[in-house]
């Protein structure tokens, strides 16, 4: 047996609890259970495993009283009986180790690519809390992504949290893999909440491909899964993140969708009596996503950063719906993908004008800035203006500014959709030639 093979028994076996306490399905009702038996010993989020033989699923507590606990199982009620033994587990809690690095794995820390796999030494929390705010570094330097506009008109520095707002179809998983390849970091992790079990596969072969997956950390649960499964999935992902920063990587964390983790939420929420008034979302939805995302950002100490991205499904662009709102409040930016915008074909399909990077003035110098808004500036001109433009209703010359946004606004369009290896100079320089031919024609 090789040492890694030893290493991995070694793990395997520290993992096994000697033994379970096991409590009895009492009642089955709502797609939960109650459970006698476990209620002096039993904590809220604690693993649970129902049934026995072949027929073996796992649980999460929900809730607690004197003399039962309410367990949500994994994949429903169906099949379960009064009387069914619950063992329980113990903490809720994951083993990453650098190993992970590479894999695909499940929200219990287990392999999906039919490998075995190595469990760390060091269980954390999968609720972690965030670090103390008053020893944060402040936001770090400006880091290359290989695209154009984020090297420029929307930089992203080290340990900024970053929304990226967008509907289905217009190229949101896409741009997340030109991040998961292009942007500066040690490791990647990427939890994919919810996903379509073919969006997985082909996540990983076409667009994040073997470069993307040579530092990456993938945590995935499809749709089909039960909402526990789902919404641990973000909290896996991020712990694994967690791992990888304390040990003083530079870690960039995707979260593809908060949508649907708070989703898988709300189906757990109301599964224990929770009301949904939050325009259909439980009240503590709000809490659950804050929470979450304070995990990411600036490390301490010689801890590393967790640059993140989370996105956003936004139902008809609708940017005032909960989760969205909730999300603009705590993040350091937001980038707003736009469905007409994808359908003449530009990609990454941003909104320049409804898109902020908090990041902003101090990741860019003087000169910088200035470039900056005069981009922002004459887009928005265009943009006031495009209708009047279409419609022929503009004379040249009236207006010296909609003549300089009408001269310049194809060089930007361009210049918003194209890969920038060399470097964020480099993309300045591109960025300052959109306004070159304006220039000349003075």
């Amino acid at each position: 047996m090789n040492s890694i093979g030893f290493e991995m028994l070694l793990s395997e076996i520290a993992s096994v609890k000697p033994v379970h306490s096991v409590g009895r399905v009492i009642e089955v009702s709502r797609g939960v259970l109650t459970v006698s038996g476990l209620s002096d010993i039993a904590a809220l989020g604690d693993l649970v495993e129902i049934g026995h033989g072949t027929q073996i699923r796992r649980g999460e507590v929900l809730q607690l009283d004197k003399t039962s606990v309410t367990v949500l199982p994994d994949g429903g009620p169906d099949g379960l009986s009064i009387g069914d033994p619950v063992a329980h587990i113990g903490k809720n809690h994951i083993s990453p180790d650098d190993m992970w690095i590479g894999r695909v794995i499940d929200p219990f820390g287990q392999p999906l690519d039919g490998k075995p796999i190595l469990q760390g030494n060091k269980p954390r929390a999968l609720r972690g809390k965030p670090m103390n705010p008053t020893e944060r570094r402040a936001l770090g330097k400006r880091l290359e992504t290989g695209l154009a506009v984020f090297n420029t008109l929307l930089p992203i520095v080290r340990g900024q949290r970053i929304g990226l707002f967008a509907g289905s179809g217009v190229g949101k998983s896409t741009l997340l893999a030109k991040l998961a390849t292009g942007l500066e970091a040690d490791v990647v992790v990427i939890a994919m909440v919810g996903e379509r079990g073919r969006e997985v596969r082909e996540f990983i072969d076409r667009v994040l491909g073997p470069a993307g997956m040579k530092r990456s950390v993938i945590v995935a649960a499809t749709s089909d899964q039960s909402p526990m499964v789902r919404r641990r999935c973000a909290w896996t992902a991020m712990s694994v993140a967690e791992h990888f920063r304390d040990k003083g990587k530079q870690v960039l964390f995707l979260a593809d969708s908060v949508t649907r983790f708070a989703e898988s939420h709300r189906e757990v929420a109301l599964a224990t009596g929770e009301s949904s008034s939050l325009r259909g979302f439980p009240p503590s939805t709000s809490h659950l996503i804050t929470s979450l995302c304070e995990r990411a950002g600036p490390g301490i100490g010689d801890a590393g950063d967790i640059t993140a991205v989370f996105s956003v499904l936004v139902a008809g662009s609708d940017m005032e719906e909960p989760i969205a709102d909730i999300l603009r409040g705590v993040l350091d930016g937001h980038i707003v993908l736009d469905r007409q915008i994808a359908e003449r074909g530009r990609f990454p399909a941003i909104d320049l004008l409804r898109s902020v990077s908090r990041a902003l003035p101090h990741a860019a110098s003087d000169k910088e800035n200035e470039l900056i808004a005069r981009a922002r500036r004459l887009l928005g001109v265009f943009d006031r203006s495009e209708m009047m433009i279409q419609a022929g209703l503009y004379t040249s010359g009236t207006d010296p500014m909609i003549d300089e946004s009408i001269e310049t606004w194809p060089h930007l369009d361009h210049f918003l959709a194209q890969s920038e290896p060399n470097g964020v100079q480099a993309s300045f320089e591109g960025l300052e030639a959109c306004f070159t031919p304006v220039k000349a024609a003075r």
